[in-house]
């Protein structure tokens, strides 16, 4: 506990940092700070510009729902030389992050946005893009246009003079980033309120509405960010992580090139013959690839197992070497099944635990008594025992979803919900409560261990049922055809030949 005090201690929220700041300022003074816990830090440091000394401030914070960072701010009274960056505070992360807004208004400009050094954005309705850069930024929406109409108009009038075309195609872009910022509508409304309403002969114009845009930001690193409104829901926000290149591991210094291999090159993984068409349970099946973290070659193992009882299976399981990474998946050895299955098991006491569970990947998993509701597909397909997978779960939402909610003080009571659904999750992963386990599988190839096979057991409860147009469709079994496909053939050429 007391590491998670000094941790926010040290990185305090950009909200508490602005009340502080706005202290200092009304009140000239800080009687609540000591001189140890100083709003900014500063240190006296050389200017590259004109060689006297300047002065460097950091501000360690935190940003909500995001991670750590460290902003600097450099100035020289001498040659009045400024340079403002950020740093990420965090490692780099284990997957890359790419963030997604749409800028539908101007109220949108006001997003923030943390732009790290290997951050490339994209805005694809001008078709721009901005490389990486050599450092760090903090800034908004607003304030990365108007960057990026100042470096544009800064050669603007030379490039008139030298590279008419180049500079016609600059001038587009510019004229609608700017009409993004609405600098024009602005400065008429400065110079209504100068001359005052009688000098005023013009009708008020309506204000021209903003184009929208979307702005994408893609981090091989993982620590770059952009704002989204009211929660991480937020229809005009989304994010998604992907697994790093063997050449961004490269560019980012996590690999050597020089110890780099040749990576075998797989036209087809999946046109792999084998020897005999028979996957005997004894057999292990080796498959080469590229691992998806680092980029090294790697090899997936796959094994047939019976379950007693149930069906055949098959585990594939991939271990990279070089990077760690691993990951274990698990596939349906049978035939679809007509129907679909859910299976309803009540958890009395640790024992119920130990029982086996195969969770495919087209099962959901609900805990009434907590209102857990795992959707169709979360987690993958997962072979393990019912302790196993509610520790699973628990560990996914404690670390990324409670972690990402910390330092928001306007979000305590969500917290205090979360908090208390997450107590309940582990008194239910111990058996301190009973509780129910239903396991809903379309597809029917989900399955939980039987403790009184082969005879009845009195605690499950196992339903079939028919699927829905609507889950055909989903797992795409409406447009499928296995029986009478060459009936439907022959009646066609008859048909042909008939006209």
């Amino acid at each position: 506990m007391s590491t998670t005090e000094n941790k926010e201690e040290l990185f305090p929220t950009i909200g508490k940092v602005a009340d502080q700041a706005d202290q200092i300022e009304e009140t000239g003074e800080v009687d609540t700070v000591d001189d140890e816990e100083k709003v900014v830090t500063e240190i006296s440091s050389l200017c590259m510009k004109c060689h006297e000394e300047g002065t460097t401030r950091l501000l360690l914070t935190s940003i909500p729902f995001f991670r750590e960072i460290v902003v600097m701010s450099f100035r020289c009274e001498h040659c009045g030389t400024q340079n403002n960056e950020i740093q990420a505070a965090a490692a780099i992360q284990p997957e890359g992050a790419a963030y997604t807004a749409q800028i539908l208004d101007r109220s949108d400009l006001d997003r923030q946005i943390v732009r790290s050094p290997t951050c490339e954005i994209t805005i694809s309705e001008l078709e721009m893009t901005l490389p990486p850069t050599s450092r760090g930024q903090l800034t908004t929406v607003e304030g990365l246009i108007r960057d990026i109409v100042a470096d544009l108009d800064m050669d603007q009038p030379l490039r008139r003079i030298q590279d008419p075309n180049g500079y016609q195609m600059i001038q587009n872009i510019v004229d609608k980033l700017k009409a993004i910022l609405g600098d024009d509508e602005e400065d008429e409304e400065r110079d209504k309120e100068a001359t005052g309403p009688a000098e005023s002969t013009k009708a008020p114009e309506k204000a021209t509405p903003m184009p929208p845009f979307t702005i994408k930001l893609d981090d091989p690193a993982g620590n770059s960010f952009i704002e989204f409104v009211g929660s991480i829901s937020d229809p005009k926000w989304s994010k998604r992580t992907y697994h790093r290149t063997l050449e961004q591991n490269i560019a980012l210094g996590l690999v050597n090139p020089e110890e780099t291999e040749a990576v075998p090159k797989v036209a087809n993984p999946d046109a792999i013959n084998a020897e005999s068409t028979e996957v005997g349970e004894d057999e292990i099946f080796v498959f080469p690839g590229i691992c998806s973290s680092c980029g090294h070659p790697i090899e997936t193992n796959m094994k047939k197992v019976n379950i007693p009882y149930f069906k055949d299976i098959l585990i594939m399981s991939t271990n990279c070497d070089r990077c760690g990474y691993r990951d274990n998946e698990v596939k349906s050895g049978g035939a679809i099944s007509e129907k679909g299955k859910r299976i309803t098991v009540k958890v009395e006491d640790r024992e119920d635990l130990s029982r086996d569970i195969l969770k495919s990947e087209t099962a959901g998993l609900t805990i009434p008594e907590i209102d857990l509701v795992l959707t169709h597909g979360t987690l993958g397909g997962r072979f393990t025992t019912l302790e196993g997978i509610l520790e699973q779960v628990h560990e996914e939402l404690a670390e990324k979803v409670f972690m990402s909610m910390s330092g928001d003080s306007a979000q305590a009571e969500d917290k205090a919900t979360f908090q208390t659904f997450l107590e309940n999750l582990r008194q239910v992963k111990e058996a301190e409560r009973p509780f129910t386990v239903i396991l809903d599988d379309p597809l029917a190839n989900s399955y939980i261990q039987n403790l009184y096979a082969p005879d009845p057991d009195p605690n499950m409860t196992i339903e079939n049922y028919e699927r829905t147009w609507e889950q055909n469709e989903e797992l795409g079994l409406n447009d499928i055809k296995v029986e009478g496909y060459e009936e439907g053939g022959e009646v066609e050429k008859k048909e042909q030949v008939a006209s």
